[in-house]
Protein backbone atom coordinates (compact mmCIF):
# COMPACT_ATOMS: atom_id res chain seq x y z
CA UNK A 1 0.00 0.00 0.00
CA UNK A 2 0.83 3.54 -0.64
CA UNK A 3 2.12 4.68 2.72
CA UNK A 4 0.86 8.79 1.32
CA UNK A 5 -2.73 7.45 1.15
CA UNK A 6 -4.53 5.79 3.70
CA UNK A 7 -8.21 6.97 3.88
CA UNK A 8 -10.06 8.04 0.91
CA UNK A 9 -13.20 10.88 1.56
CA UNK A 10 -15.72 9.79 -1.07
CA UNK A 11 -18.83 12.39 -1.63
CA UNK A 12 -21.57 11.16 -3.53
CA UNK A 13 -25.55 11.86 -3.02
CA UNK A 14 -26.06 8.25 -4.86
CA UNK A 15 -25.27 5.16 -3.35
CA UNK A 16 -26.73 1.64 -2.49
CA UNK A 17 -29.57 0.56 -2.20
CA UNK A 18 -30.21 2.72 -4.94
CA UNK A 19 -29.78 0.98 -8.14
CA UNK A 20 -28.39 3.88 -10.70
CA UNK A 21 -25.49 4.19 -13.09
CA UNK A 22 -24.02 6.60 -10.51
CA UNK A 23 -24.39 4.43 -7.45
CA UNK A 24 -23.15 1.39 -8.63
CA UNK A 25 -19.73 2.74 -10.35
CA UNK A 26 -19.16 4.75 -6.97
CA UNK A 27 -19.75 1.54 -4.75
CA UNK A 28 -17.64 -0.95 -6.79
CA UNK A 29 -15.21 1.48 -7.10
CA UNK A 30 -15.28 1.88 -3.32
CA UNK A 31 -15.00 -1.94 -3.06
CA UNK A 32 -12.37 -2.77 -5.31
CA UNK A 33 -10.18 0.11 -3.49
CA UNK A 34 -10.54 -1.83 0.02
CA UNK A 35 -10.33 -4.83 -1.08
CA UNK A 36 -6.88 -3.76 -2.25
CA UNK A 37 -6.16 -2.33 1.26
CA UNK A 38 -8.01 1.38 1.56
CA UNK A 39 -10.03 2.45 4.22
CA UNK A 40 -13.12 3.88 2.06
CA UNK A 41 -15.72 6.16 4.26
CA UNK A 42 -18.31 7.51 1.61
CA UNK A 43 -20.91 10.68 2.46
CA UNK A 44 -24.49 9.98 1.12
CA UNK A 45 -27.78 10.59 1.83
CA UNK A 46 -30.64 8.44 2.47
CA UNK A 47 -31.84 6.45 -0.05
CA UNK A 48 -34.82 7.62 -2.55
CA UNK A 49 -33.26 7.82 -6.16
CA UNK A 50 -35.84 7.74 -8.51
CA UNK A 51 -38.76 7.94 -6.94
CA UNK A 52 -37.46 11.03 -4.24
CA UNK A 53 -39.25 8.46 -1.57
CA UNK A 54 -36.77 7.04 1.33
CA UNK A 55 -36.72 3.72 0.85
CA UNK A 56 -38.28 0.82 2.92
CA UNK A 57 -36.03 0.47 6.24
CA UNK A 58 -34.59 3.52 6.15
CA UNK A 59 -35.82 6.92 7.25
CA UNK A 60 -34.46 10.47 6.68
CA UNK A 61 -32.33 11.12 9.81
CA UNK A 62 -29.87 14.02 10.79
CA UNK A 63 -27.12 11.24 10.75
CA UNK A 64 -26.49 7.42 10.45
CA UNK A 65 -23.33 5.51 10.29
CA UNK A 66 -23.38 2.39 8.28
CA UNK A 67 -21.22 -0.18 6.57
CA UNK A 68 -21.43 -2.45 3.05
CA UNK A 69 -18.85 -4.65 2.44
CA UNK A 70 -15.81 -2.89 4.22
CA UNK A 71 -17.07 0.81 3.24
CA UNK A 72 -17.63 3.12 5.92
CA UNK A 73 -21.07 4.27 4.87
CA UNK A 74 -21.91 8.19 6.35
CA UNK A 75 -26.21 8.96 5.87
CA UNK A 76 -27.21 12.70 6.07
CA UNK A 77 -30.29 14.23 6.20
CA UNK A 78 -31.57 16.04 2.90
CA UNK A 79 -34.25 17.89 1.55
CA UNK A 80 -35.70 15.02 -0.49
CA UNK A 81 -37.93 15.36 -3.84
CA UNK A 82 -38.93 13.66 -6.57
CA UNK A 83 -37.38 14.02 -9.94
CA UNK A 84 -39.33 16.87 -11.06
CA UNK A 85 -39.09 20.32 -10.94
CA UNK A 86 -35.64 21.67 -11.76
CA UNK A 87 -35.82 24.09 -8.47
CA UNK A 88 -37.03 21.21 -5.95
CA UNK A 89 -33.81 19.20 -7.28
CA UNK A 90 -31.69 21.90 -6.42
CA UNK A 91 -32.86 22.60 -3.16
CA UNK A 92 -32.53 18.47 -2.66
CA UNK A 93 -28.92 19.15 -3.97
CA UNK A 94 -27.77 21.78 -1.99
CA UNK A 95 -29.01 20.27 1.29
CA UNK A 96 -26.98 17.53 1.02
CA UNK A 97 -23.76 19.34 -0.02
CA UNK A 98 -24.15 21.47 3.16
CA UNK A 99 -25.09 17.89 5.40
CA UNK A 100 -21.86 16.49 3.59
CA UNK A 101 -19.50 19.45 4.34
CA UNK A 102 -20.73 19.25 8.00
CA UNK A 103 -20.49 15.19 8.26
CA UNK A 104 -16.89 15.45 6.99
CA UNK A 105 -15.48 16.49 10.12
CA UNK A 106 -16.80 13.21 11.80
CA UNK A 107 -14.54 11.37 10.11
CA UNK A 108 -10.80 11.22 10.85
CA UNK A 109 -7.09 10.75 9.26
CA UNK A 110 -9.31 11.81 5.73
CA UNK A 111 -6.05 11.77 3.07
CA UNK A 112 -7.90 12.71 -0.14
CA UNK A 113 -11.37 13.69 -0.90
CA UNK A 114 -13.63 13.14 -4.02
CA UNK A 115 -16.86 14.38 -4.90
CA UNK A 116 -18.51 13.00 -8.19
CA UNK A 117 -20.94 14.76 -9.91
CA UNK A 118 -23.47 15.11 -12.50
CA UNK A 119 -25.22 17.55 -10.07
CA UNK A 120 -22.10 19.53 -9.43
CA UNK A 121 -23.11 20.92 -5.69
CA UNK A 122 -21.44 17.47 -4.50
CA UNK A 123 -18.34 19.14 -5.82
CA UNK A 124 -18.97 22.26 -4.36
CA UNK A 125 -18.77 20.55 -1.25
CA UNK A 126 -15.80 18.29 -1.68
CA UNK A 127 -14.03 22.11 -2.52
CA UNK A 128 -14.90 23.39 0.72
CA UNK A 129 -14.24 19.83 2.73
CA UNK A 130 -11.00 20.14 0.82
CA UNK A 131 -10.11 23.88 2.00
CA UNK A 132 -10.80 23.34 5.77
CA UNK A 133 -9.35 20.12 6.09
CA UNK A 134 -6.10 20.95 4.05
CA UNK A 135 -6.28 17.78 2.13
CA UNK A 136 -6.54 17.75 -1.97
CA UNK A 137 -9.42 17.08 -3.72
CA UNK A 138 -10.49 15.24 -6.95
CA UNK A 139 -13.83 16.28 -8.70
CA UNK A 140 -14.92 13.36 -10.64
CA UNK A 141 -17.54 14.23 -13.84
CA UNK A 142 -20.35 11.72 -14.41
CA UNK A 143 -21.97 14.19 -16.63
CA UNK A 144 -21.13 18.10 -17.88
CA UNK A 145 -23.21 20.18 -15.47
CA UNK A 146 -25.26 22.45 -16.41
CA UNK A 147 -24.46 21.96 -20.14
CA UNK A 148 -26.94 18.94 -19.98
CA UNK A 149 -29.89 21.11 -18.40
CA UNK A 150 -29.49 23.19 -21.35
CA UNK A 151 -30.07 20.29 -23.59
CA UNK A 152 -32.92 18.84 -22.51
CA UNK A 153 -34.66 22.59 -22.03
CA UNK A 154 -35.62 21.55 -18.28
CA UNK A 155 -34.75 25.51 -17.27
CA UNK A 156 -35.06 28.58 -19.31
CA UNK A 157 -33.12 31.04 -17.22
CA UNK A 158 -29.72 31.48 -18.89
CA UNK A 159 -28.58 33.85 -17.02
CA UNK A 160 -29.19 31.29 -14.10
CA UNK A 161 -27.45 28.41 -16.21
CA UNK A 162 -24.45 31.27 -17.00
CA UNK A 163 -23.62 31.63 -13.43
CA UNK A 164 -23.88 27.69 -12.89
CA UNK A 165 -21.12 27.20 -15.51
CA UNK A 166 -18.77 29.78 -13.45
CA UNK A 167 -18.99 27.93 -10.69
CA UNK A 168 -18.31 24.61 -12.94
CA UNK A 169 -15.14 26.12 -14.47
CA UNK A 170 -14.06 27.50 -10.76
CA UNK A 171 -14.53 23.70 -9.19
CA UNK A 172 -12.05 22.18 -12.43
CA UNK A 173 -9.80 24.48 -12.01
CA UNK A 174 -9.24 24.10 -7.88
CA UNK A 175 -9.37 20.34 -7.85
CA UNK A 176 -6.15 18.41 -7.87
CA UNK A 177 -7.18 16.25 -10.72
CA UNK A 178 -10.70 16.32 -12.83
CA UNK A 179 -11.77 12.43 -13.83
CA UNK A 180 -13.96 12.01 -16.15
CA UNK A 181 -16.46 8.61 -18.10
CA UNK A 182 -15.16 9.85 -21.23
CA UNK A 183 -12.66 11.20 -23.62
CA UNK A 184 -15.32 13.72 -25.18
CA UNK A 185 -15.43 15.18 -21.68
CA UNK A 186 -11.98 15.83 -21.28
CA UNK A 187 -12.15 17.92 -24.70
CA UNK A 188 -15.44 19.93 -23.46
CA UNK A 189 -14.08 20.54 -20.27
CA UNK A 190 -10.02 21.34 -21.88
CA UNK A 191 -11.39 23.42 -24.87
CA UNK A 192 -12.60 25.63 -22.00
CA UNK A 193 -9.55 26.87 -20.41
CA UNK A 194 -8.73 23.85 -17.86
CA UNK A 195 -5.63 22.24 -18.42
CA UNK A 196 -5.26 18.87 -20.08
CA UNK A 197 -2.53 17.71 -17.84
CA UNK A 198 -5.26 17.54 -14.73
CA UNK A 199 -8.07 15.69 -16.29
CA UNK A 200 -7.91 11.85 -16.73
CA UNK A 201 -10.31 9.72 -18.27
CA UNK A 202 -12.03 6.80 -16.66
CA UNK A 203 -14.82 4.90 -18.22
CA UNK A 204 -17.84 3.00 -16.95
CA UNK A 205 -17.54 -0.40 -16.98
CA UNK A 206 -19.11 -4.16 -15.58
CA UNK A 207 -18.23 -6.53 -12.98
CA UNK A 208 -17.60 -9.33 -15.44
CA UNK A 209 -17.99 -11.81 -12.57
CA UNK A 210 -21.01 -10.92 -11.74
CA UNK A 211 -22.83 -9.49 -15.03
CA UNK A 212 -22.53 -12.68 -17.55
CA UNK A 213 -24.68 -14.77 -19.69
CA UNK A 214 -26.96 -16.64 -18.10
CA UNK A 215 -30.50 -18.76 -19.01
CA UNK A 216 -33.23 -16.98 -19.56
CA UNK A 217 -35.45 -16.55 -15.92
CA UNK A 218 -38.40 -19.02 -16.64
CA UNK A 219 -40.42 -17.35 -14.06
CA UNK A 220 -40.05 -13.74 -14.87
CA UNK A 221 -40.85 -14.80 -18.47
CA UNK A 222 -44.04 -16.89 -17.57
CA UNK A 223 -44.98 -13.94 -15.23
CA UNK A 224 -45.17 -11.05 -17.93
CA UNK A 225 -46.11 -13.75 -20.57
CA UNK A 226 -42.82 -13.43 -22.81
CA UNK A 227 -42.27 -16.80 -23.09
CA UNK A 228 -42.46 -16.51 -27.10
CA UNK A 229 -41.56 -13.11 -27.49
CA UNK A 230 -38.16 -10.95 -28.88
CA UNK A 231 -38.21 -9.07 -25.96
CA UNK A 232 -36.42 -5.31 -26.30
CA UNK A 233 -35.24 -4.58 -22.88
CA UNK A 234 -34.82 -0.74 -21.52
CA UNK A 235 -33.78 -0.89 -17.83
CA UNK A 236 -32.92 2.30 -16.30
CA UNK A 237 -34.06 6.24 -15.55
CA UNK A 238 -37.45 6.94 -17.36
CA UNK A 239 -36.22 10.36 -17.87
CA UNK A 240 -36.30 13.63 -20.19
CA UNK A 241 -33.06 12.81 -21.67
CA UNK A 242 -34.30 9.35 -22.63
CA UNK A 243 -37.12 10.09 -25.15
CA UNK A 244 -38.88 7.15 -24.36
CA UNK A 245 -42.32 8.66 -25.51
CA UNK A 246 -40.47 8.87 -29.12
CA UNK A 247 -39.97 4.94 -29.02
CA UNK A 248 -43.29 4.48 -27.63
CA UNK A 249 -45.32 6.37 -30.86
CA UNK A 250 -42.55 4.07 -33.18
CA UNK A 251 -43.41 1.43 -32.21
CA UNK A 252 -47.41 0.65 -32.70
CA UNK A 253 -47.69 -1.19 -36.31
CA UNK A 254 -44.51 -3.86 -35.52
CA UNK A 255 -45.06 -7.40 -35.51
CA UNK A 256 -46.82 -8.58 -32.12
CA UNK A 257 -43.78 -10.92 -31.51
CA UNK A 258 -41.41 -7.83 -30.74
CA UNK A 259 -42.21 -6.66 -27.38
CA UNK A 260 -40.68 -3.90 -25.16
CA UNK A 261 -40.48 -4.47 -21.60
CA UNK A 262 -39.55 -0.90 -19.53
CA UNK A 263 -37.98 -1.27 -16.17
CA UNK A 264 -37.58 1.38 -13.98
CA UNK A 265 -38.71 5.14 -12.68
CA UNK A 266 -38.52 8.73 -13.70
CA UNK A 267 -39.66 12.10 -13.99
CA UNK A 268 -41.14 10.77 -17.30
CA UNK A 269 -42.77 7.82 -15.67
CA UNK A 270 -46.66 8.66 -15.82
CA UNK A 271 -46.40 10.75 -18.63
CA UNK A 272 -45.88 7.77 -20.69
CA UNK A 273 -47.92 5.38 -18.90
CA UNK A 274 -50.35 7.87 -19.63
CA UNK A 275 -49.29 7.78 -23.56
CA UNK A 276 -49.18 3.99 -23.45
CA UNK A 277 -52.79 4.02 -23.16
CA UNK A 278 -53.50 6.49 -25.44
CA UNK A 279 -51.69 5.12 -28.01
CA UNK A 280 -53.55 1.63 -27.32
CA UNK A 281 -50.44 -0.71 -27.20
CA UNK A 282 -50.23 -4.45 -26.78
CA UNK A 283 -46.61 -4.81 -27.37
CA UNK A 284 -45.14 -3.07 -24.25
CA UNK A 285 -45.01 -4.03 -20.61
CA UNK A 286 -43.96 -1.36 -17.76
CA UNK A 287 -42.55 -2.30 -14.67
CA UNK A 288 -41.55 -0.65 -11.67
CA UNK A 289 -37.23 -0.49 -10.51
CA UNK A 290 -36.16 -3.86 -9.08
CA UNK A 291 -32.99 -4.37 -6.49
CA UNK A 292 -29.52 -4.55 -7.96
CA UNK A 293 -29.19 -8.18 -7.13
CA UNK A 294 -32.46 -8.64 -9.77
CA UNK A 295 -31.30 -6.96 -12.37
CA UNK A 296 -29.50 -9.78 -13.86
CA UNK A 297 -32.72 -12.03 -14.21
CA UNK A 298 -34.37 -9.18 -16.11
CA UNK A 299 -31.67 -8.50 -18.93
CA UNK A 300 -31.53 -12.34 -19.27
CA UNK A 301 -34.69 -12.59 -20.40
CA UNK A 302 -34.23 -9.67 -23.11
CA UNK A 303 -33.00 -10.23 -26.76
CA UNK A 304 -32.00 -6.43 -27.23
CA UNK A 305 -30.61 -3.85 -24.81
CA UNK A 306 -32.31 -0.45 -25.63
CA UNK A 307 -30.29 2.28 -24.97
CA UNK A 308 -31.93 5.76 -26.35
CA UNK A 309 -31.21 9.45 -25.56
CA UNK A 310 -32.62 12.66 -27.00
CA UNK A 311 -31.09 14.13 -30.18
CA UNK A 312 -28.98 16.74 -28.94
CA UNK A 313 -24.63 17.50 -29.35
CA UNK A 314 -24.47 17.31 -25.75
CA UNK A 315 -25.25 13.49 -25.43
CA UNK A 316 -22.53 12.94 -27.88
CA UNK A 317 -20.03 13.37 -25.18
CA UNK A 318 -22.10 10.79 -23.37
CA UNK A 319 -21.38 6.83 -22.70
CA UNK A 320 -24.69 5.03 -21.53
CA UNK A 321 -23.43 2.86 -18.53
CA UNK A 322 -26.48 0.25 -19.35
CA UNK A 323 -24.71 -0.83 -22.87
CA UNK A 324 -21.60 -2.61 -20.33
CA UNK A 325 -23.89 -4.41 -18.46
CA UNK A 326 -25.65 -5.50 -21.47
CA UNK A 327 -22.96 -6.66 -23.76
CA UNK A 328 -21.35 -8.38 -20.43
CA UNK A 329 -24.49 -10.64 -20.91
CA UNK A 330 -24.58 -10.96 -24.29
CA UNK A 331 -27.54 -8.63 -25.59
CA UNK A 332 -26.78 -7.02 -28.69
CA UNK A 333 -27.51 -3.07 -28.12
CA UNK A 334 -29.76 -1.06 -30.20
CA UNK A 335 -28.20 2.39 -29.62
CA UNK A 336 -29.75 5.73 -30.52
CA UNK A 337 -26.90 7.98 -29.05
CA UNK A 338 -24.15 9.45 -31.59
CA UNK A 339 -21.22 10.24 -30.84
CA UNK A 340 -19.03 8.14 -28.63
CA UNK A 341 -20.94 5.54 -27.59
CA UNK A 342 -21.64 4.96 -31.00
CA UNK A 343 -17.93 4.92 -31.91
CA UNK A 344 -17.73 2.14 -29.35
CA UNK A 345 -20.41 0.10 -30.37
CA UNK A 346 -19.87 0.08 -33.79
CA UNK A 347 -15.93 -1.01 -32.78
CA UNK A 348 -16.87 -3.52 -31.27
CA UNK A 349 -19.78 -4.71 -33.55
CA UNK A 350 -21.70 -5.09 -30.12
CA UNK A 351 -25.19 -4.08 -31.85
CA UNK A 352 -27.06 -1.60 -34.26
CA UNK A 353 -27.02 2.42 -34.18
CA UNK A 354 -30.23 4.24 -34.99
CA UNK A 355 -30.19 8.53 -35.82
CA UNK A 356 -31.55 9.94 -32.56
CA UNK A 357 -35.80 10.30 -32.97
CA UNK A 358 -35.75 8.59 -36.64
CA UNK A 359 -38.18 6.35 -36.69
CA UNK A 360 -37.44 4.76 -40.41
CA UNK A 361 -34.02 4.05 -38.72
CA UNK A 362 -34.70 2.99 -35.76
CA UNK A 363 -37.31 0.25 -36.74
CA UNK A 364 -34.64 -0.68 -39.82
CA UNK A 365 -32.35 -1.22 -37.04
CA UNK A 366 -34.54 -3.18 -34.78
CA UNK A 367 -36.17 -5.78 -37.63
CA UNK A 368 -32.23 -6.00 -39.11
CA UNK A 369 -31.78 -7.61 -34.96
CA UNK A 370 -35.18 -9.66 -34.80
CA UNK A 371 -34.90 -10.96 -38.25
CA UNK A 372 -30.98 -11.92 -39.44
CA UNK A 373 -30.04 -14.74 -36.67
CA UNK A 374 -26.46 -14.32 -38.26
CA UNK A 375 -25.71 -10.78 -37.87
CA UNK A 376 -27.15 -11.17 -34.37
CA UNK A 377 -25.12 -13.80 -33.01
CA UNK A 378 -22.28 -11.66 -34.40
CA UNK A 379 -23.14 -8.84 -32.57
CA UNK A 380 -23.42 -11.42 -29.32
CA UNK A 381 -19.50 -11.91 -30.13
CA UNK A 382 -18.44 -8.22 -30.34
CA UNK A 383 -20.71 -8.07 -27.37
CA UNK A 384 -17.66 -9.74 -25.36
CA UNK A 385 -14.97 -8.38 -26.36
CA UNK A 386 -16.60 -5.17 -25.51
CA UNK A 387 -17.44 -6.37 -22.21
CA UNK A 388 -14.02 -7.35 -21.79
CA UNK A 389 -12.09 -4.35 -22.37
CA UNK A 390 -14.67 -2.36 -19.97
CA UNK A 391 -13.82 -4.57 -17.35
CA UNK A 392 -14.95 -2.81 -13.90
CA UNK A 393 -11.77 -4.18 -11.49
CA UNK A 394 -9.49 -2.83 -14.05
CA UNK A 395 -11.25 0.78 -14.27
CA UNK A 396 -11.09 1.25 -10.53
CA UNK A 397 -7.68 0.31 -10.22
CA UNK A 398 -6.55 2.98 -13.01
CA UNK A 399 -8.57 5.55 -10.93
CA UNK A 400 -6.95 4.23 -7.67
CA UNK A 401 -3.58 4.98 -9.01
CA UNK A 402 -4.74 8.32 -10.40
CA UNK A 403 -5.76 8.99 -6.37
CA UNK A 404 -2.25 7.54 -5.13
CA UNK A 405 -0.56 10.33 -7.82
CA UNK A 406 -2.51 13.34 -7.25
CA UNK A 407 -1.75 12.78 -3.49
CA UNK A 408 2.50 12.18 -4.15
Amino acid sequence: MNKKINHILFISDNFPPEVNAPATRTFEHCKEWVNAGYKVTVVTCFPNFPKGKVFDGYKNKLFQRDEIEGIKVIRVWSYITSNAGFLKRVLDYISFAKMAFFASFFVRNVDIIIATSPQFFSAVSGYFISLFRRRPWIMEVRDIWPESIRAVNAMKNSKTLDLLEKVELFLYRKASKVVVVTDSFKRNISSRGIDEEKIEVVKNGVYLDKFKPIPKDKTIMEKLGLEKKFVIGYIGTHGMAHKLDFILNSIKNLDKNIHFLFLGDGAEKQKLLVLNKKLGLQNTTFIDFVPKSEIQKYISITDVALVPLKKSDTFKTVIPSKIFENAAMRKPILLGVEGESKEIVERYGAGLCFEPENKEDFIAKLLKLHEDKSFYQDCQKGCKKLAEDFDRKKKAMKLLNIIIKSRT
